[in-house]
């Protein structure tokens, strides 16, 4: 799916909702402490919660998992796929990017009901694939749409 911006960002009650629904899934699962971080289309922080037991670079993940979904334009399933693909273009991507982009799955783009970008969640904690998982669980909380990049 193309990358098309919305007008309407996420709002902060939406990103907190995220938020909140995907920590509450990831303790149903009995998952390790986890990080969540939800920005809108411009790249800003709109929420941020963390798990008592989160390590101290589980923000840096988080947001960078979030930010590269944003800024390529797709899920980081499909970043991660790239990365295999063409490492040189993930490690120019690393360079361009200061070393903010994190291409692995768990950075979920927020899509509205009408395919625009409203925002994207990254998580991290877990297994990259089940950070995913927690994601897609908060995104889908809110009846937007998750768009992982698979």
């Amino acid at each position: 799916m193309a990358l098309t911006i919305s007008s309407e960002a996420i709002t902060l009650d939406t990103a907190l909702q995220i938020a909140q629904a995907a920590l509450n899934y990831g303790r149903s699962m009995n998952m390790a402490p986890l990080v969540v971080a939800v920005i809108d289309p411009r790249g800003v922080l709109k929420a941020y919660l963390a798990e008592e037991g989160a390590s101290l670079l589980r923000f840096d993940i988080a947001f960078g998992k979030a930010w590269g979904t944003l800024g390529m334009g797709f899920g980081g399933r499909e970043l991660h796929r790239r990365g295999g693909k063409l490492p040189l273009f993930v490690n120019s991507l690393q360079a361009m990017s200061s070393g903010k982009v994190v291409p692995v799955p768990g950075g979920v783009l927020i899509r509205n009901g009408a395919g625009g970008v409203v925002g994207a969640v990254g998580i991290s904690g877990e297994t990259s694939d089940n950070d995913e998982l927690c994601a897609v669980a908060g995104i889908q909380a809110t009846k937007l749409v998750a768009d992982t990049g698979d």
